[in-house]
Order: structure tokens, then C-alpha cells, then sequence
């Protein structure tokens, strides 16, 4: 029965999104374990707090170290909150959505993503996806644009076939797999040219050294061009916003 599970879960979404007048999206990817800045701070003062009881404890010292990293990061939490408000006020004022935040579905960037569609009253969709630790939908999608997937391969198709840019944010290796399957997209013209934002310049020069690629020869300059960096929203939207207008110049 899995050519019929397949053929389903390809058409199923597309006809509720069809319904729905979801012309265009925007994909946003990024760690699920950065979490808005108060959760952030609450979990670093709960270890701290376990920490004095047992000051020689190096699991717990670890544990801090990587919940004080994790607060560093909340600030995108709020970007991604920010970027998709910037994105969807401006972009659903009719019955024709465009530029839809659609994500993963799941907690941390995601979550904000949704969230910033949600303050300003707009449609986003979440994708989520069955996973052996159960990943619950987060509440601000959208209730008729929650979907629920089994196959990595037909949600990757999902997120693309709509898609008129990508914006990855800090994240572990979901983020990394949908960035390199997009740059790959791009890279073999297998589609069209979009706007993808490495969210986080400092983080994304410290997890991927592209200069260090390019004078591998295992890809070319002209294959950093694909992308471009942004540590703000506005300068992220500003950007997918200048890269259409600048195309349809091109006569």
C-alpha cells in the first residue's frame, strides 16, 4: 500500500491549500530548542539552582553551559516572531495568500514563526512530520493548515513546490538538511533562483566555512551567491522584497 500512502500524502495537502488560495509561501526552518527568551532565562536559573546544591556535579555544568548558549540564541525567537509578522501583514490583505509562513510545525523557531502570522490575524501553515519522540504541532498554525506527514521525502516536495524564498535560523540537523537541499535545488537548476537568508551571520560562519568549500574546489565562488546573511527581519525581508522587484526589471 505504500505507492497509494505516497500518492495520498502528496495530494492531500495540496488540495487543502488550493482550497485555502495558498499561492505562495515563504519556508522557515531553525532550531526547535531555542525558546522565547523568558523560558530561555527560566531554565538556566532552574540549573544554576540544581548546580549550588551540587557545585561538583559536571553533568550539571555541562547542562549549564549549554542552557546559558541556548539563551544567547533566544534573540532569534523573537526575529523569527518578527519576521513573519513584517511578512504576513503585508503580504494577506486579499483572498489570494502569498508569501505564507509555512514551517515544520513543531516548538522553538518554528513556533515564533507561526506565532508572528498569528499576532497579526494571518494564515501560516505547519507541516509536522511523526517522529519517534512525538512532536506536537504547535498552537499557532493555522487549525485548517496543520498537516501531518509520515514521509520525509513528500513534506520536503511540500515545502518547495510553493516556495518564493527560504529563511534558515540557528538549528541542528533539520535545519542543515532542508538548507542544503534547497542550495542544492538552486545549485543543479532543478528550480528557479529564490531568496535563501542564513539567519544568524556569526553562527552560520562558525557551523559552515563556504570559503573553506571553495578552495576545496568541492564548490565555486559563484556558488555563495546563492545566499546572503541577515542578523535583523526587516533586513531579511527587505532583502526577498529587492531580490522579485530587481528580477522583474530584468527584461
Amino acid at each position: 500500500m505504500r505507492p497509494n500512502r505516497l500518492e495520498l500524502e502528496l495530494l492531500k495537502p495540496e488540495m487543502i491549500l488550493q482550497h485555502s488560495h495558498i499561492r505562495s509561501t515563504i519556508v522557515v526552518f531553525g532550531g526547535t530548542r531555542i525558546t522565547e527568551p523568558s523560558e530561555a532565562r527560566a531554565k538556566v536559573r532552574l540549573i544554576e539552582k540544581k548546580l549550588r546544591k551540587k557545585p561538583n556535579d559536571r553533568k550539571l555544568r555541562r547542562d549549564l553551559s549549554i542552557a546559558r548558549a541556548v539563551l544567547k540564541k533566544a534573540q532569534y525567537y523573537d526575529e523569527a516572531r518578527e519576521f513573519a509578522r513584517l511578512v504576513s501583514s503585508e503580504c494577506q490583505m486579499d483572498n489570494d495568500h502569498e508569501y505564507v509562513i509555512v514551517t515544520g510545525g513543531g516548538p522553538g523557531i518554528m513556533e515564533a514563526a507561526n506565532r508572528g502570522a498569528y499576532d497579526v490575524g494571518a494564515k501560516s501553515i505547519g507541516m509536522n512530520i511523526t517522529l519517534p519522540l512525538e512532536q506536537e504541532p504547535n498552537p499557532y498554525i493555522s487549525p485548517e493548515l496543520c498537516m501531518q506527514f509520515h514521509y520525509f521525502a513528500i513534506r520536503k516536495m511540500h515545502f518547495m513546490l510553493r516556495a518564493k524564498a527560504l529563511v534558515a535560523f540557528p538549528g541542528g540537523y533539520g535545519t542543515l538538511d532542508e538548507l542544503f537541499e534547497a542550495l542544492t535545488l538552486v545549485q543543479t537548476q532543478k528550480m528557479g533562483p529564490l531568496p535563501i537568508v542564513l539567519f544568524g551571520e556569526k553562527y552560520w560562519k562558525r557551523v559552515i566555512d563556504f570559503d573553506y568549500l571553495v578552495n576545496e574546489g568541492t564548490i565555486g565562488e559563484e556558488d555563495k551567491r546563492h545566499f546572503v546573511y541577515a542578523d535583523k527581519a526587516q533586513d531579511a525581508w527587505n532583502f526577498i522584497k529587492y531580490f522579485y522587484r530587481a528580477k522583474e526589471a530584468v527584461p
